[in-house]
């Protein structure tokens, strides 16, 4: 187990997978940018407020499509609703507290001297 742990750079207590900061995600996409520019790519300027979609080919199944589809009929369930009333109405009764026990309590026998000689447990 230690021979794993120290192959993967880990002490021996726990190993865990360290998550990307920021800045981390930051520099590495400005190296994979200059990458890309040194290879030969070209960055096109797009005026603000121009949207990547094309809009005489929209995507299948956009998430505007399942909100803002057709209606679809509903399934009446007037009577379940009812039923479930009725027996919330039945249940509402206060229910009788359970009797409390009464645990024993620990007691002090004293001598006459007023000197402790021996707990006792006694129920009240």
């Amino acid at each position: 187990m230690v021979a794993f742990q120290d192959a993967l750079g880990c002490g021996p207590t726990v190993c865990m997978k360290k998550l990307p900061t920021k800045a981390d995600l930051r520099r590495e996409l400005n190296g994979e940018i200059s990458q890309y520019l040194s290879s030969g790519g070209a960055v096109q300027h797009v005026a603000a407020g121009v949207s990547g979609k094309d809009p005489l080919n929209p995507q299948k199944r956009s998430m505007t499509e399942i909100f803002n589809g057709p209606r679809q009929e509903r399934t009446p369930l007037d009577h379940v609703l009812a039923d479930l009333e009725s027996r919330r109405q039945k249940d509402t009764k206060p229910k009788p507290k359970p009797k409390s026990r009464s645990r024993p309590k620990k007691k002090v026998i004293y001598d006459d001297f007023g000197e402790p000689l021996r707990e006792v447990w006694v129920e009240e």
